[in-house]
């Protein structure tokens, strides 16, 4: 049966399933019902629009004076040899957001990616074609190679080359080859309905997927930060997930479920302590100092805490500390009420 809500559950679970080094599959749950999507479809959207990825985007070749001229010595005409260009997947080396490169080929060559990797610039797919010169020819290219994100066509950047000698291509900027998401459902406490969204995502190696997918979440909490001149969102969120924190941990939880002994739960009780979040709170000293509490029952009370992942005295509570402690105090005047 579901509870009634004033806010919808925090998904606390998330897994990387690396298929590939250009393969992954990401995992995040539970979503509350019908919140997998909503989440899932802009992510997706967002991995082929707003991942960053490197492309050719103007050529100027010796001797060819536009993309439907031919070159002599060259097996492909200029049309083919620049089809053949845009195939391979260049990444830039370094900082820079643009190369410049020369190249130049004496014949006879079978020329491929790997023959144009050098120390600016690094081709991916190095076994891909690019083009056949006879012993008679000689190729000299130069290309410009930009880093951008999504496709920009031809005839935009056309405008914003300053030299009429290259020919300005079409620059298909982005490295993920597929993104995809499944919704699947997923129980949580005993309900049924919750929801898993699993991405599916596949580069073509210019960068990670992993990479690409932290690009689309960038991306996507820039968008939504425009909100944030008309509401404190992050604080409040903030302010919630350390809530969430502390409510979804055995802290709230009374001193019975730690299974003491019938010593060390006698002792406890009469010095007044109730959950476990009170011992997670105190020092080793502190504890030590309870009346009547031995070594032996000082040592079991710390074992146990140490195997639910709250280490007397050394526990990880951070900043969540003093909400701990006043939901402890609300707790415990709600039961003296």
């Amino acid at each position: 049966m579901r509870n009634i809500t004033t806010s919808a559950y925090t998904p606390t679970e998330f897994a990387i399933e690396n298929i590939s080094d250009n393969m992954a599959k990401i995992s995040a749950w539970p979503f509350e019902i019908g919140y997998g999507i909503t989440l899932a479809h802009p992510l997706r959207r967002l991995l082929y629009t707003s991942t960053i990825g490197y492309a050719p985007t103007a050529i100027q070749i010796d001797g060819v004076s536009h993309e439907f001229d031919s070159m002599r010595g060259m097996l492909e005409d200029v049309a083919l040899f620049i089809i053949n260009l845009k195939k391979l997947r260049f990444k830039i080396k370094g900082e820079s957001n643009k190369e410049i490169v020369e190249f130049s080929f004496n014949g006879p060559k079978e020329i491929y990616g790997k023959d144009l990797s050098n120390d600016k610039i690094e081709v991916v797919n190095t076994d891909a074609y690019l083009a056949t010169i006879n012993e008679d020819a000689e190729l000299k290219f130069t290309l410009i190679i930009e880093k951008g994100i999504g496709y920009v066509p031809s005839e935009e950047i056309k405008e914003l080359l300053n030299d009429p000698k290259f020919i300005a291509l079409d620059a298909f900027f982005t490295p993920v080859r597929e993104a995809t998401y499944d919704i699947e459902k997923v129980l949580f406490e005993d309900n049924p309905d919750y929801e898993k969204i699993v991405l599916t995502i596949k580069t073509d190696g210019q960068i990670t997927p992993n990479e690409a997918f932290q690009n689309a979440l960038e991306a996507m909490y820039k968008q939504l930060s425009v909100f944030d001149k008309i509401t404190n969102v992050r604080n409040v969120i903030k302010s919630q997930n350390s809530n969430n924190e502390i409510e979804n941990t055995k802290l709230l939880q009374n001193i019975t479920e730690l299974n003491l002994s019938a010593r060390s739960y006698n002792c406890l009780e009469k010095a007044g302590i109730v959950y476990i979040g009170e011992l997670a709170l105190m020092s080793v000293n502190e504890l030590a100092g309870l009346k009547n509490l031995g070594k032996k029952s000082l040592d079991e009370i710390k074992n146990i805490m140490e195997n639910i992942g709250f280490p007397v005295g050394t526990s990880n509570l951070n900043e969540n500390k003093e909400a701990l402690r006043k939901k402890i105090n609300e707790l415990k005047a709600q039961n003296e009420g």
